[in-house]
């Protein structure tokens, strides 16, 4: 693009945006000025109307209780109260009781001279209604009742009873929950209104008063203010278009030698003392040479940033194939990720080697339990049988070693569960929780999910899973002050998942000092390249671990 246009572009953008904004303030400016009149006028008017009417109903019912005539001034066959009203003295809305659903308001009272019951004339409401001065051609006011049907005459649609129209606006809803107000909102007509709103409460009687102005009408001068907005932002903009045409010439000269000169320098030549021809080029090439210069450098060094605090999978790539710093710097990221990959492996396989012997010498313990000292205590308890002949001595000695070889027992199942190379860690989970179950006040409930045939977990993890679920169930009951505890283990086409849960007191994943408990189960996640989730919240302790099926 030529620099003449581009100037033309920036200068004249710029313009068009300061008066562009000069206007919208304006127009937004006097829009906010006239929206708060037309409120502060219609809430003027409404509070008006509804004080005449708050009057109107006190005076009328003060005439009323002072009146000495008891009789009634209604037609029953119009209008049908219920004794539920009748019987309670005040002020009502009896609307709704009409047989022709007529607008009306009424006063009862019961006294020991009898009941009197009397119907306002509605003329005295709707004088002081359809007084619309100040609401210009489409104000009204208006009341609405609590069955949010319309109390008084529509200007609107004059031939409609109002108890048929539906009045459930923003407005009358938010006044019905005690919220005076004002806005700008839809009315029973569906069409966008000024309005302000409050509650008229006399007596029994509840009703919103509302006194409403279309928009399309308050909106008019502003409609002709942005019109004449409009035509002067164009004269402005045509006559600054004028001027940076004439100022342009002053400024592409001084650029074009810049431009040449740059270039030079970017090619590695700082002595250049050249004389430039004056003549009309391209500021393109400059920006551009700048802004790859600016961008290859920052890449680098952000690059190396990364490197530095070995984050290794940032992305990176050479400008050019010319770019010997980032092929330098890739090559050194190679050979870091190569160094940690291998460092990474190497811990691993030295923690999976301790843990499997440690798991064979616990294997070979348990069976040296099993098959060793098994067989010298039943040896013990046939010599007791048959050759200890005081009957309480034999059966206080058979107790003694029954439970010794019990205890046997247990400790060779803790070292190494001889049914986890037999039936699997379902099976093992299973009898392992039965048999905790006997010895403990805990709830403890386990789903086993895995495949009871052809299962794809191997001996390893098997091994690693029944250590964690050890580990995490000495935990809950040793510090977590536990009631209950869920254990699940699912087994799925590409993962093992054990979900684990107790309701303790939890503890702070931030701070705490984890024990060796955890760091232990962490360790045997990780060597089976396995994921853990944690969330220690009292009362909703949770493991959540997965662990890869190893095809």
């Amino acid at each position: 693009m030529n620099i003449k246009t581009l100037i033309l572009i920036i200068i004249n953008s710029l313009i068009a945006l300061v008066i562009a904004l000069l206007s919208f303030s304006s127009y937004q400016q006097f829009s906010n000025v006239l929206n708060d009149r037309i409120l502060l006028q219609l809430n003027s008017i409404k509070t008006l109307k509804q004080n005449q009417i708050e009057h109107l109903l006190k005076s009328e019912w003060e005439r009323f209780e002072a009146s000495e005539l008891y009789s009634q001034n209604i037609d029953t066959t119009l209008l049908k109260l219920p004794d539920s009203i009748k019987n309670r003295n005040g002020i009502y809305d009896f609307t709704a009781y009409h047989v022709a659903k007529k607008t009306t308001i009424g006063f009862i009272s019961n006294s020991k001279r009898g009941r009197m019951i009397k119907v306002l004339d509605y003329n005295k409401i709707k004088q002081i209604l359809l007084e619309r001065t100040g609401m210009g051609d489409s104000g009204e006011s208006y009341l609405v009742g609590a069955d949010f049907r319309m109390r008084s005459q529509s200007r609107f649609y004059p031939n409609k009873i109002p108890y048929t129209i539906t009045v459930k606006t923003k407005g009358v809803t938010n006044a019905f929950k005690g919220i005076n107000g004002r806005g700008v909102f839809e009315d029973y007509r569906g069409i966008e209104v000024y309005s302000v709103y409050s509650l008229i409460v006399v007596g029994n009687l509840k009703m919103v008063i509302l006194s409403e102005i279309d928009v399309d009408e308050v909106t008019l001068p502003l409609k002709e203010l942005k019109q004449r907005l409009l035509g002067l932002t164009l004269a402005i903009f045509l006559l600054a278009v004028m001027l940076s045409l004439f100022l342009t010439r002053f400024i592409t000269n001084p650029i074009k030698n810049m431009q040449k000169s740059l270039r030079i320098m970017a090619q590695g030549d700082y002595n250049q003392t050249n004389e430039f021809i004056k003549n009309s080029t391209e500021i393109k090439e400059m920006f551009d040479a700048l802004a790859n210069l600016k961008a290859s450098l920052q890449g680098a060094v952000k690059f190396s940033d990364d490197i530095g605090k070995m984050n290794l999978h940032s992305d990176f790539k050479p400008k050019s194939s010319n770019d010997l710093l980032g092929k330098s710097l890739l090559a050194m990221r190679d050979k870091l990720i190569e160094f940690r990959n291998n460092e990474e492996n190497t811990r691993i396989q030295s923690k999976r080697m301790l843990v499997n012997g440690l798991e064979d010498e616990r294997r070979r313990l348990s069976r040296e339990l099993h098959d060793g000292v098994g067989p010298y205590l039943t040896s013990l308890k046939h010599y007791i049988e048959n050759r200890v002949k005081n009957e309480l001595k034999k059966a206080e000695m058979k107790k003694i070693v029954d439970d010794t070889i019990s205890e046997i027992r247990l400790m060779s199942n803790a070292l190494m569960p001889a049914s986890i190379d037999d039936f699997g860690i379902g099976v093992t989970l299973t009898n392992f929780i039965e048999s905790l179950k006997k010895s403990t006040t805990v709830t403890i409930e386990y789903e086993d999910l895995t495949q009871q045939e052809n299962s794809n977990i191997t001996n390893h993890q098997a091994i690693n899973l029944f250590r964690i679920t050890q580990e995490l169930i000495n935990n809950s009951l040793k510090h977590a002050d536990a009631t209950n505890i869920r254990i699940t283990l699912s087994e799925f086409d590409e993962f093992i998942s054990l979900f684990y849960f107790d309701d303790g007191i939890g503890f702070d994943i931030t701070t705490v000092k984890l024990g060796l408990g955890i760091i232990n189960i962490k360790e045997r996640v990780e060597i089976c390249n396995g994921t853990i989730t944690i969330n220690a919240a009292p009362g909703n302790t949770t493991f959540e671990i997965e662990l890869p099926i190893e095809l």
